[in-house]
Order: C-alpha cells, then sequence, then structure tokens
C-alpha cells in the first residue's frame, strides 16, 4: 500500500516539476476564430497574437495546415521571453461550400511542442453579379 502511495505521489511531483521547468512557452490570445458566413470564392484572413510567457527564446519550426487552402504566415525569428508575436492565417474558399473547420497545428520549442489554433466559417454560394 505504501508502494502505491509513494508512487502516486511522485507521478504528482513530477507533474508539477513539468509545468516549473524553465523554457519557452506559447501563449495565444485567442485558439479559434469564426468568419461567419462568407461566399464561395472569397478569400479571408485573420491574425493569431501570442506571447512567449516563458523564460528563454520561442522558436516556431513550423506552422501546418490541413488543406492548401489554408495558407499561415509566421515569426521565422526566435521570440524573446515576454515578446509577442502573430501567426497570420489566409483561408482561400474557391471550390468548397458549406461548413468548414480547419486546424493550423504549430511546432515549437515550447514547454507543450505542439499547440493547435482553428478558424471555421460557413460557406455560401456565390453571389450573383449584374454579368451573372
Amino acid at each position: 500500500m505504501l508502494a502505491f502511495s509513494v508512487l502516486g505521489f511522485y507521478g504528482i511531483a513530477q507533474d508539477a516539476e513539468e509545468d516549473n521547468k524553465p523554457g519557452p512557452e506559447l501563449i495565444f490570445e485567442e485558439k479559434s476564430h469564426d468568419f461567419g458566413d462568407i461566399h464561395q470564392g472569397d478569400q479571408v484572413e485573420h491574425v493569431f497574437s501570442f506571447e512567449n510567457s516563458g523564460d528563454a527564446p520561442l522558436v516556431l519550426t513550423n506552422v501546418q495546415t490541413t488543406c492548401g487552402c489554408t495558407a499561415p504566415k509566421w515569426p521565422r525569428q526566435p521570440i524573446p521571453p515576454g515578446q509577442k508575436g502573430e501567426i497570420t492565417v489566409k483561408f482561400n474558399s474557391a471550390g468548397k461550400i458549406g461548413k468548414q473547420h480547419k486546424v493550423i497545428k504549430i511546432i515549437s520549442n515550447a514547454k507543450t511542442p505542439v499547440t493547435q489554433i482553428s478558424i471555421t466559417t460557413n460557406i455560401l454560394p456565390k453571389e450573383k453579379t449584374d454579368t451573372d
């Protein structure tokens, strides 16, 4: 019984130790954005702001999307502790219709090395113009 108690305490202590370990920490102001209704063919973008709240420089090594319709732009230089950065996500709705949910995966040297942000939208049919 004592062995389980000691092992249980060790596991809790280890989790707390990992939370307190030094290194960069990636904190987003918001982790998702809803564009609402847009029309097929519209191109929209959103800027996700983040801060390195850790105690070492933060390096974003890759930002991955689930399809070619979503294009991220991110800082390639290290973000010092206490400094802010931005990831701009552009979405092209050409050829899409209905509800869309796109996940963007951020890979970095942060304490949590993989973080996700997302965008959603509802794509309506193209607007009719006078020339249609």
